[in-house]
């Protein structure tokens, strides 16, 4: 790391009354969001563009961060929208073939902090044991009652509907296949055999590129759909499914979504959920979520297939999980091992089935890539 940025200085206050001094490397602001750890060797630039994470400070077990570089191929959506990261050692010489810039100017460009030279093991400890909470970050504030005011001031997480920054404004058609660790390009979209609409709360770019890959036409349209609309395309053959995406934030909160997903339930209309979808698809059952302690978030998360026995390590992010008593309209298809919640959901008589877990990784695993195909298999059917 250059001097120059080891001498910018950042403070940080959480809610829990602990006040921390570290150095800032991206943009220079003062930041209110919910702080998480994430257990991931590496993707910390798929992290950081995962519209999930909007609304958090993600503080990374892995201590060496920026030593890749970035590049625009990377991007799991079109800009960055976590809060912050958090980090125990930045390196701003970067190595890689591939690496277009800086993780320090990325962020900068992004508007987005960047805080090391913290210890990192200490916050995750502090994390599993507490559980996750708001914060504060500035590099312009660094006095610790101002800080405390600014935050008790601010909304909380749970509160926010991060979905309507996230979402896309337009519909468009997703064409691009997935990326070839082999050959470093993506590969050439196979022709499609079924038709969907993604309903946008936050979408992966990797998630998009695995649906065409497994041979679906991918049409994405914003968060404020009408689920009649949908009913009548399905109705009308010019649809085969939809699909429910990843997104940010308390389920809870998205009235609108819960309401027109229980009339796709109610007609039958063949769904899968990831992660906010597989929640969405829970609540619009009847069966409302709960916020877990700290949350799942990385890429060795195991988890076991009910239906095979086999374990997958799968990649995670997640503060919010589906209640144990919808086993009264579905079958658990998939559990975590780690805490034995519920990560994949068949429901009964209906074309619906969801997972809570990221089968497209980026970053992480790619065990659970199956579950796209399964997914054709379904529409198909």
């Amino acid at each position: 790391m250059s001097m120059e940025l080891l001498k910018k200085r950042a403070w940080i206050y959480l809610e829990n009354g602990i006040f921390l001094e570290a150095n800032s490397f991206g943009a220079e602001s003062t930041v209110v969001g919910e702080i998480v750890f994430n257990v991931s060797m590496s993707g910390y630039q798929e992290i950081m563009s995962d519209p999930s994470y909007a609304g958090q400070f993600v503080t990374f077990t892995m201590p060496e961060i920026g030593n890749v570089g970035v590049n625009a191929q990377d991007m799991e959506s079109k800009s960055a929208h976590a809060k912050g990261m958090i980090v125990r050692k930045y390196q701003d010489r970067y190595s890689s073939f591939r690496a277009e810039d800086s993780l320090s100017n990325f962020l900068k460009k992004q508007n987005v902090m960047g805080i090391c030279d913290i210890d990192t093991r200490y916050l995750t400890k502090m994390l599993r044991e507490e559980g996750s909470m708001m914060m504060i970050a500035s590099t312009e504030i660094s006095n610790k009652d101002e800080l405390k005011k600014i935050l008790q001031n601010s909304s909380r997480i749970e509160h926010v509907n991060y979905i309507e920054q996230v979402s896309t404004k337009v519909a468009y058609k997703h064409t691009q296949s997935t990326y070839n660790d082999r050959e470093f390009k993506f590969d050439e979209a196979p022709a499609s055999e079924a038709n969907i609409v993604v309903l946008d709360f936050g979408v992966k770019t990797n998630i998009l590129n695995e649906l065409v890959s497994a041979k679906i036409g991918v049409e994405v349209i914003p968060n404020n759909f009408s689920g009649d609309e949908l009913i009548k395309r399905y109705n009308n053959k010019e649809i085969d499914g939809v699909f429910l995406s990843n997104g940010p934030g308390d389920p809870l909160v998205l009235k609108h979504e819960q309401r027109e997903i229980k009339k796709l339930i109610d007609a039958k209309v063949p769904m899968f959920g990831i992660c906010l979808g597989h929640q969405l698809l829970s609540i619009a059952h009847g069966y409302d979520t709960f916020k877990l302690k700290f949350g799942h978030h990385g890429g060795n998360q195991p988890v076991k297939n009910m239906r095979t026995g086999l374990v997958e390590i799968t990649a995670q992010n997640h503060n919010y999980n589906v209640p144990d008593n919808i086993v009264e309209v579905a079958e658990v298809t998939h559990t975590n091992l780690f805490d034995n919640t519920i990560e994949g959901l068949k429901y009964n008589d209906s074309p619906i089935f969801s997972v809570q877990h990221h089968p497209e990784s980026s970053p992480g695993p790619k065990e659970s890539r199956y579950i796209f195909n399964e997914f054709l298999s379904l529409i198909k059917r």
